[in-house]
């Protein structure tokens, strides 16, 4: 039999199901994680879980009966649960390690495979490789259905979605927040969010949130150009002052203010620093990944916080986060933590920490990014991710790591980063950057400007440099 090799990617292994995510191939990932756990730990056990998409329920079955034939204890998720769940299941039930089955915001044709830490975070860079180079070629796939293991003493059903509910209404005042002058529209984008706020806040304007396997075609990210009913439901609706949009394990984040105006990853960070320091009085160090907009960092030199860089993956993040003092981390694609919750990004857990800001502050969405401009400046920040061949676009990237571009048409640039991907520092105080992605045949082109039309501009001169 010949096996392809499984790599994983900056967040997990993700592959396009039936053709490379396989019952059968999640088979060996999971043997491999058992022969790792059972090399590093005694009496090893797991949390298992799935999202919403297609498979999920059988992808998750396959790796809790493996593991569960290779001896190690499975504390299976009960439904659909979010990437957080998983996390904070690992964290509070002591489990060594959690395995999500998710492909995250990747297309509905995709699967995937994320392992998970008992810290309650990405399980770290080194656990993932050592895990990697343990994956077999072959595999025996389990005999026997659920209930025998059940029987053996080998696996526990777990509600998931209640742990999360109950440890969220501990957080955060839901009373006050019943009480609120700003109505919130949360959209699930059919993800795994969607009983959640349905749970904890009855009142607000649901959207996408029903099971639907395929996210009716679309990719569940939470971009702007994916939420257009929810950018229209808050503009249109007097009473609706701020959207939130969580993608398909609900661990990445979009917003929209009161005039249906997306507020992007760049400006939650800021928020979220700006809120927890200023009105919390909280410290700790703010790290962000490669692709986030400096202003962060202005922002937090005006504050005396210490930053550190990061290459572009949560797990590198979240590293730091088991380790050091860190208030906020996070990356452009709206991927979050914050202090005072587990060290995992989590879309529903930052929405109701700015939910809560502007219900106690009084003040909108609008307003509250306003304080922020007038410390750092306006910025436009935007990306586009070109989908093409594989080839060609790692000949885009080596040429950029050779020195072979000069300037992007009208637009020259002084100095180059190369952390993770190519950043380029504009003449003009913006900047572009060009990466190309670990898990699916595209370059992402990202791009920030002092205005929308000039960011966009940017972009076309990018574009019509590289291609």
């Amino acid at each position: 039999m010949i096996t392809e090799k499984i790599k994983f990617g900056t967040d997990g292994w993700r592959a396009i199901i039936a053709k490379e995510f396989t019952v059968y191939n999640v088979a060996r990932v999971s043997k491999a994680l058992a022969d790792w756990l059972h090399a590093n730990h005694q009496n090893p056990s797991v949390v298992v879980g799935h999202d919403c998409r297609f498979g999920g329920k059988l992808f998750a079955e396959t790796a809790a009966g493996v593991l569960c034939a290779n001896g190690v204890k499975v504390l299976l998720a009960d439904g659909f649960i979010s990437t957080p769940m998983i996390s904070l299941g690992v964290l509070k039930l002591n489990a060594h390690q959690g395995v999500v089955i998710t492909a995250s915001h990747n297309p509905p044709t995709y699967n995937g495979y994320k392992l998970k830490g008992a810290h309650g975070g990405p399980s770290s860079p080194k656990v993932i490789a050592a895990v990697e180079a343990l994956i077999p070629d072959e595999v025996e796939m389990p005999e026997y259905a659920m209930q025998h293991w059940q029987d053996a003493g080998l696996l526990q059903y777990i509600a998931l979605e209640d742990l999360y509910v109950e440890y969220l209404k501990e957080k955060f005042d839901f009373d006050a927040l019943a009480k609120s002058p700003f109505k919130l529209a949360y959209d699930a984008m059919y993800g795994a969010g969607q009983n959640v706020i349905r749970r904890l806040l009855p009142d607000a304007v649901l959207i996408h949130c029903e099971d639907n396997p395929g996210f009716k075609g679309q990719a569940p990210e939470p971009l702007h150009k994916n939420l257009q009913e929810l950018a229209t439901t808050v503009a249109t609706s007097p009473e609706i002052k701020i959207g939130l949009a969580t993608d398909g394990d609900a661990d990445r984040i979009g917003l929209y203010d009161e005039d249906g105006n997306f507020v992007d990853a760049h400006n939650i960070l800021l928020l979220l620093v700006n809120y927890l320091h200023k009105y919390q009085g909280m410290n700790g160090k703010v790290v962000i990944a490669f692709s986030v907009t400096d202003r962060v960092k202005k922002l937090c030199e005006h504050y005396g916080i210490p930053v550190e860089v990061t290459q572009i993956g949560f797990k590198y993040i979240s590293e730091i986060m088991v380790h050091d003092d860190v208030l906020v981390g996070g990356e452009e694609s709206g991927g979050i933590a914050v202090k005072g919750h587990i060290p995992e990004r989590d879309g529903i857990y930052d929405g109701l920490v700015l939910y809560e800001f502007m219900t106690k502050s009084g003040r909108t969405l609008k307003e509250l990014c306003q304080e922020i401009y007038d410390i750092v400046g306006t910025f436009v920040y935007d990306r586009h991710d070109l989908h093409i061949e594989n080839d060609k676009k790692n000949a885009i990237i080596a040429k950029a790591a050779a020195g072979g571009y000069t300037r992007f048409g009208k637009y020259g640039f002084n100095r180059t980063e190369s952390i993770d991907g190519i950043k380029y520092h504009l003449d003009n105080g913006g900047w572009v950057m060009l990466r190309a992605s670990g898990t699916e045949p595209l370059l992402r082109v990202y791009a920030e400007g002092n205005s929308k039309e000039e960011t966009l501009d940017i972009l076309t001169d990018v574009k019509a440099t590289i291609l």
